[in-house]
């Protein structure tokens, strides 16, 4: 009888995060100086990549993260094209403390989005005419750490 409560509390207690589905939230796609982008002999584009991270509680245990995602292309003074992007996921929690759910939200679940935040992006930048970019790797666990630092420090001032 003992076995069988200390299998049952375990099973409780067990953690699970499930990701139940992934789905592009909003987009949108700018090239608001086409044609004369193109006719320029030399392309060497200046990008300014832009992320943010939201969470919404939509049932019990299941919460909506977006990664909105903005990435603007300029060729000198003008913009070559600008794309916004919310990629979003449903996941589901079990088991897991306060603490290490702030966790997941802020740095598991954004870095679970942005293969396909860059997949996106790629495909949108050669549809759109333009070689195609490669967004780099990004750490967000580092990301959520020194949100976290800066957070704590502001708590502590004000």
């Amino acid at each position: 009888m003992t076995d069988k409560n200390e299998k049952q509390a375990a099973a409780e207690t067990t953690k699970q995060l499930t990701l139940k589905k992934i789905y592009i939230k909003d987009c949108s796609w700018e090239c608001p100086n086409a044609p004369q982008v193109f006719t320029n002999k030399e392309y060497n584009p200046n990008v300014t990549l832009n992320m943010n991270t939201t969470t919404n509680l939509i049932g019990e245990n299941t919460h909506e993260v977006v990664l909105s995602v903005s990435l603007e292309a300029k060729a000198g003074e003008s913009t070559a094209f600008l794309i916004e992007l919310e990629q979003a996921g449903i996941f589901i929690f079990s088991g897991y403390a306060d603490e290490e759910m702030k966790f997941l939200l802020g740095a598991t679940c954004p870095a679970m989005l942005y293969p396909y935040v860059r997949e996106a992006m790629s495909d949108f930048v050669t549809k759109g005419g333009f070689p195609q970019l490669l967004l780099q790797p990004v750490n967000f666990d580092e990301l959520y750490a020194q949100a976290d630092m800066e957070q704590q420090a502001q708590q502590a001032e004000g």
